[in-house]
C-alpha cells in the first residue's frame, strides 16, 4: 500500500511547498544563455552530483531487474548504447566527441574502458572546470567549453560523435544533426540518445498532457521536443549522412530511473543536510517534474530515443 501512495504523497507535498516559489522561478528557455546558467547552477551546488555520481542521464535496468543499483544502471546504459551503436567496433584510439559532456562521465567511460581518445563539450563554463576536475591525469580525454549548435571543428575531425540527452535543449535539432554529421569522417559512428515527445500531430495532447509538457520544457530549459521519427528522418535526409539510420524506443529500460531519482535522497539524507538548508529546498522543487516525467514516460507521451546512423 506504501508503494502505492508514496508518489501521490511526494507529488502533493512537493507541489504545495513550491507553489509559490515554481511561479516565479521556471527555468523556461530563452536561449542557449539559460541552459549554461541552469547547468552551471547545478553543477555549482553540488546536489546532483552528491545524490547521482557523474552521471546525470537516465540509467539502463535490464527488463525485470528494477532493483538494480541507481549508480550503476547509470554506467551500464553507457556500456548498452557503445555496444547497441556498435562504438565498440571501433580501435583504441579512435577520436570521440562527446557532446553535451556534462562533468564527464561517459567521457571517462569512454576513454578509461575502450580506449578512445575523447573530446567533451558543453555549454555550461561551470561543468568543464568540473569535469576536469574530476578526470585523472593521464586518462585521454579532455573538456571545452563549446555550444553544440557552433562546433569549432573542422570537417571529418573525428571518428564517433556521442551525445546523450542533450538534443532536449537544442532549439534547431536540424541544426544539432547537422553539427554532429559534418564532423564526423565518412564512415564514422554517431551514437546518440535524447528525450523525446510522442507524434504531436498524429496524436495531439489531451488539456492535461499540454499542461504536463509545458512543465517539463519550463522547469528544464528545454525549448521543444520532437518524436523519434522526425528526428530520425533529420539525420536521414542530413547531406552528411549515409542515410542508414537505425532508432528504438528505450522507456522499459530507462523508465525505473525516475523513482530512483528521488528514492536515492531518502535513503542518503545525509548528503542533502550537508550541502545546507537551502539544499532541501532545491531537492524538493526537482520532484514535480520528475514526477510528471516518470509519468509522461510511462503513458508515452515521451519516448527515451536512441539513435544510430554512419556518416
Amino acid at each position: 500500500m506504501f508503494e502505492l501512495l508514496f508518489p501521490f504523497f511526494l507529488i502533493v507535498l512537493s507541489f504545495l511547498v513550491l507553489a509559490i516559489i515554481w511561479r516565479n522561478n521556471a527555468r523556461k528557455y530563452i536561449s542557449s544563455s539559460t541552459v549554461a546558467s541552469a547547468y552551471d547552477s547545478w553543477t555549482q551546488d553540488k546536489l546532483l552530483e552528491r545524490l547521482w555520481g557523474e552521471h546525470i542521464h537516465l540509467g539502463f535496468y535490464p527488463l525485470g531487474k528494477k532493483d538494480t543499483d541507481f549508480r550503476k544502471a547509470k554506467v551500464q546504459f553507457v556500456h548498452e548504447l557503445v555496444k547497441w551503436s556498435d562504438l565498440d567496433k571501433l580501435p583504441k584510439g579512435s577520436r570521440i566527441l562527446d557532446v553535451g559532456c556534462g562533468i564527464g562521465g561517459s567521457s571517462r567511460i569512454l576513454a578509461e574502458y575502450y580506449g578512445f581518445n575523447v573530446t567533451g563539450i558543453t555549454i555550461s563554463p561551470a561543468q568543464v572546470k568540473r569535469a576536469r576536475e574530476l578526470t585523472p591525469y593521464g586518462l585521454n580525454c579532455n573538456f571545452q567549453l563549446m555550444d553544440a549548435l557552433e562546433l569549432k571543428f573542422e570537417d571529418g575531425s573525428f571518428d564517433a560523435v556521442w551525445s546523450v540527452e542533450a538534443g532536449a535543449h537544442m532549439h534547431d535539432k536540424s541544426r544539432f544533426a547537422d553539427e554532429m554529421l559534418r564532423i564526423l569522417r565518412p564512415g564514422g559512428y554517431l551514437a546518440l540518445a535524447d528525450w523525446n515527445s510522442r507524434d504531436l500531430e498524429a496524436h495531439p495532447p489531451s488539456s492535461f498532457e499540454k499542461f504536463v509538457l509545458k512543465q517539463l520544457l519550463e522547469q528544464w530549459v528545454h525549448p521543444n521536443f520532437i518524436s523519434i521519427n522526425k528526428f530520425s528522418n533529420i539525420l536521414r535526409i542530413n547531406k552528411y549522412s549515409s542515410g542508414r539510420v537505425i532508432s528504438e524506443n528505450w522507456n522499459s529500460y530507462t523508465n525505473p530511473s525516475w523513482y530512483d531519482s528521488i528514492i536515492e535522497g531518502i535513503r542518503r539524507p545525509s548528503v542533502i543536510l550537508s550541502l545546507g538548508p537551502f539544499a532541501i529546498v532545491k531537492s524538493i522543487r526537482e520532484i514535480p517534474t520528475i514526477l510528471l516525467m516518470n509519468w509522461a514516460f510511462r503513458k508515452g507521451l515521451m519516448e527515451f530515443g536512441v539513435y544510430k546512423c554512419r556518416g
